[in-house]
């Protein structure tokens, strides 16, 4: 079939412009370090500022983020942890290193966020903690987590890597919980040149040991012992470690540190565009309006409406179909017109290396039946121009009347009217 356009499912979720491109040629043309220098620390302030944490530390993915903020958690053999089945292994990966027991809480339907009342009943006095995801930019029900956590010492960690944007009852996610992360890879609301991460949390001690972990030093405990003045040697002031190593003293070690500097470069794209943030948020949130009035139109199909008091980021763009019949059938037609869909995300306690640490089918009964009979996603992301978000309606509409076998009942007029 001859298509007229590809609408692409979202390579790059963010726009690099000018501004971009203006702080990066500062920072080449200086001679300020291009590693742990002026951009990285402006950065880390301004999101601490944005998100309301006390701090935020900056590292290289995500992922990395994901795997500090679990080292905090201290889990030892026997330990528990309650995760959600709807989100990207790396949200839950690092637990596959650890000898603790995961269980998986299902999914509220009209969120594919964790469901509460699912929650409650996997805890126990085991119980360590807990990691959500804020599914596609719509914040879970941090409320009713938290009342279940907080009383218990239930540590719960936001994975925000969806959420850069959203707005929880006049709060943003990155100061919801007791720990969040972010990720600025390529395709996430905002991009620090393509990899990049943050972590994000109040408690002093926390990102004190998040800062030594990161910068390559260990996450140790350490006592004074004053200065033995007969070893040391004369210390002039750009030295390194004379002061940590003559005048502490290592207790224990949590974890041995690693690089995870986020470079000069991608801070300082990641501070400009974290100044675009609202706009670029506010072009998902254009392109998502235009695809609710689409979907809403046809029988057997209904968009994911954020809850009330909720600011949506949509970092994806979710709806969904009454059966897998329905689904596959849509699949092929958007195919046809020029429409990427990438399904997100299969659920993770049925992948094969949560099968080997005992998990299953029938685990998590929502989860598997959104994602494997009415689970849609579509492209939704400021990347896409005018023209490919008029062909994505037109497309979606054409492909909902084939289904359905139904005409659009839009309210003002076609699909395609902005």
């Amino acid at each position: 079939m001859q298509q007229r356009y590809v609408v692409p499912g979202g390579r790059r979720g963010s726009i690099i412009g000018d501004r971009e491109l203006d702080v990066l040629g500062q920072l080449v043309a200086s001679d300020a370090p291009l590693s742990a220098g002026g951009w990285r620390e402006a950065f880390e302030q301004a999101f601490a500022r944005h998100v309301g944490a006390r701090h935020a530390l900056s590292v290289t993915s995500g992922t990395v983020a994901l795997e500090i903020a679990i080292r905090l958690l201290d889990l030892a053999p026997g330990d528990e942890v309650i995760v959600t089945p709807q989100t990207f292994q790396a949200s839950i990966q690092p637990l596959l290193d650890l000898d603790v027991t995961v269980r998986f809480c299902d999914i509220d339907p009209l969120t594919l966020n964790m469901d509460p009342a699912a929650l409650e009943p996997l805890i126990t006095d085991r119980t360590r903690a807990v990691i959500l995801v804020h599914y596609g930019g719509c914040p879970a029900d941090m409320d009713a987590i938290m009342k279940l956590a907080r009383p218990r010492g239930i540590v719960v960690i936001e994975d925000s890597a969806h959420a850069l944007g959203a707005t929880y009852h006049g709060r943003r996610p990155g100061s919801l919980a007791d720990i969040a992360t972010f990720s600025f890879h390529s395709t996430k609301n905002i991009t620090s040149l393509g990899e990049g991460g943050m972590v994000t949390l109040d408690r002093d001690d926390w990102a004190e040991r998040v800062s030594r972990y990161r910068n390559n030093s260990v996450d140790g405990v350490y006592v004074q012992r004053g200065t033995d003045a007969s070893q040391a040697p004369a210390a002039l002031p750009w030295m390194m470690f004379s002061d940590e190593i003559y005048d502490r003293a290592c207790a224990g070690i949590r974890n041995a540190g690693t690089n995870a500097t986020m470079s000069e470069a991608a801070a300082a794209v990641g501070l400009a565009q974290l100044d675009r943030l609202d706009e670029l948020v506010e072009r998902r949130r254009s392109i998502a309006r235009r695809l609710d009035e689409v979907v809403a139109a046809f029988p057997g199909a209904w968009p994911l409406l954020a809850p009330e008091g909720i600011g949506h980021a949509y970092h994806l763009y979710t709806f969904l179909v009454e059966d897998r019949e329905t689904r596959d059938a849509l699949l092929r037609e958007l195919d046809e017109r020029g429409v990427e869909v990438r399904l997100r995300y299969f659920p993770l306690h049925l992948t094969p290396e949560w099968r080997f640490r005992g998990h299953g089918p029938g685990e998590c009964p929502v989860a598997e039946r959104l994602w494997f009979e009415q689970h849609m996603n579509l492209p939704c992301h400021p990347g896409l121009t005018d023209t490919q978000v008029d062909h994505l309606v037109d497309a979606l509409t054409a492909a909902l009347t084939a289904v359905t076998g139904a005409a659009a009942n839009l309210r003002g007029g076609t699909a395609a009217a902005v």
